[in-house]
């Protein structure tokens, strides 16, 4: 690929797969895009670019002579996807809305048509967790995935990832154990509205999948939680008490910057952790962007297009931590 662009590329995930891109494909102009480069940090190697994908002549201007997008916003994705796909640009989502790649997966027809590809659930959760689930369906037969998703409070998220957070603290529903690698232990999780457990039943071919999130810090965890009851929730959806807290959670950390995701299907277990939950975001977006030529056409999850023990050995060699349990029985 000669030019890749990455729309909403300022926050943390965009400047993270920016890295990746310079160092994987040192021969790919790599782009990164949004409303304001003065604001942002250069990520040496890129090129920022003024774009205002709201806009759509803006938006075509900055698609000329690209090979792929990377959206790492959530701005009427549908619509850019529709206008790289019919270019025959290829695109990829970081989004964990199920709303929003739903619309995506709408297109499938007019990808294939014009022979370009476009990969949902690039990321961490949505991602690393479809392939972990992935490898736990293949192992048990069972007809139930559980997911949990340790994130670190402590990192410095953009903010386009703590108000998707903030949004969904008041839809949190059941709670279930779950054992995470490293210094994290056994812990309780709540059911959070990340896509996958939506997409994977049809995907992986099992009855029920849910995905249950907790912080690092039992402290926080414990302020989320709060979150579900009906007053709280009602409070925070004022704009007002929304826009302060996320200005608070900006600028105030608590917790570490350690991350880790598990999976269990019937006795089969897998996990995955590390540090930086943005740079394992990035680092996958950058390695199925490298793998986007060989990759079909049309709209697909992560999980129908790469093989989850090869994606994730790979990943892991990066600097994280990976436990894929022992391999499927053949008979």
């Amino acid at each position: 690929m000669d030019r890749i662009l990455i729309l909403g590329g300022y926050g943390a995930v965009g400047r993270e797969a920016a890295a990746a891109l310079v160092r994987l494909l040192p021969e790919a102009a790599v782009v990164v895009a949004g409303r304001d480069p003065d604001t942002a940090r250069p990520v040496p190697g890129a090129t920022a670019m003024r774009v205002d994908a709201a806009d759509e002549a803006d938006l075509a201007r900055a698609l000329d002579g690209v090979d792929a997008v990377l959206m790492c916003a959530e701005l009427d994705n549908a619509r850019i996807a529709r206008a790289c796909l019919e270019r025959g640009t290829g695109y990829l989502d970081v989004s964990a809305t199920h709303r929003l790649l739903a619309g995506i997966g709408e297109l499938d027809g007019l990808a294939r048509e014009h022979g370009a590809t476009a990969v949902l659930s690039v990321g961490l959760a949505p991602g690393v967790t479809n392939l972990l689930a992935a490898s736990c369906a293949e192992r048990s037969g069972a007809a139930e995935v559980e997911i949990g998703v340790l994130i670190g409070s402590g990192e410095r998220h953009g903010p386009a990832a703590l108000a998707w957070t903030l949004d969904g603290l008041g839809r949190l529903e059941g709670s279930w154990r779950m054992r995470f690698p490293g210094p994290f232990g056994e812990r309780t999780v709540y059911r959070f509205p990340f896509s996958d457990q939506y997409t994977l039943p049809e995907s992986l071919g099992v009855e029920r999948v849910r995905t249950g999130l907790c912080l690092d810090s039992r402290a926080t965890t414990t302020l989320l939680v709060a979150a579900r009851h009906p007053a709280v929730s009602r409070l925070l959806r004022r704009p007002r008490v929304h826009d302060l807290l996320l200005d608070t959670l900006s600028r105030f950390h608590l917790g570490g910057d350690g991350f880790a995701v598990t999976a269990r299907s019937g006795t089969a277990r897998a996990s995955f952790g590390g540090r930086r939950q943005s740079r394992a975001t990035g680092l996958t977006a950058a390695l199925l962007l490298r793998r986007l030529p060989d990759l079909p056409a049309g709209v697909h999850h992560i999980e129908r297009l790469v093989d989850p023990a090869e994606f994730l050995t790979e990943l892991a060699s990066h600097g994280f931590a990976l436990d894929l349990g022992a391999p499927p029985r053949r008979s």
